[in-house]
């Protein structure tokens, strides 16, 4: 369902069907990148590419669940960060896989 302001809401689907957080974007990645950057991050891009994590993303409202592989990986904050950040910060990058429909 598209909210108001052009958004839709994603809800992360666990390996025993259980949902928890909801993600909210204008396109699917746009959640699936925000998921990522909750995964443990590893110590490089590369090396986060090859430890890939596949996450399931069910758009409200719709039996469509998109699937990606995700990964994430620390790196340092920009030199023109404001005060509260902190030193290091996570990045995480998708590739989507395909979308399945529930049969419920």
């Amino acid at each position: 369902m598209v909210r108001e302001d052009g958004k839709r809401n994603f809800v992360l689907r666990e390996e025993d069907g259980s949902e928890s957080s909801v993600f909210s974007g204008s396109m699917p990645r746009q959640a699936a990148l925000k998921a990522a950057r909750r995964l443990e991050p590893h110590g490089s891009e590369d090396e986060a590419k090859e430890h890939a994590t596949e996450i399931h993303l069910r758009e409200k409202g719709t039996d469509k669940v998109h699937i990606f592989h995700a990964w994430a990986w620390a790196d340092d904050a920009p030199g023109d960060k404001p005060d509260w950040m902190e030193g290091d910060i996570t990045k995480g990058n998708v590739s989507k896989q395909g979308i399945e429909h529930l049969e419920e």
